[in-house]
């Protein structure tokens, strides 16, 4: 059974994780991504993937899959930060 604390970082995970979707969209959308900061995403991914990191050490199952499918949008807006640069 999943331990109820889990279960609310299950919640804060979707709502975090979610919260990328929309940029990620309108940046593949919009083919532009003049307004986003690289050094900015490229910090956040190396943080995201330390909390992975953590997550996997944890066996937090809330944190590691945010952390995978964050980073995974998060990878996507830094190579198309590349490509339509």
């Amino acid at each position: 059974m999943i331990d109820k604390f889990e279960i609310i970082g299950l919640i804060a995970a979707l709502l975090t994780t979610s919260a990328f979707v929309p940029q990620v969209y309108k940046a593949v959308k919009s083919k532009s991504t003049e307004s986003l900061s690289l050094p900015m995403y490229l910090i956040f991914f190396v943080g995201i993937m330390l909390w992975l990191v953590y997550g996997f050490h944890l066996n937090s199952l809330a944190m590691i899959l945010s952390n995978i499918i964050t980073g995974i949008l998060a990878l996507v807006l830094i190579i198309l930060k590349l490509k339509y640069k």
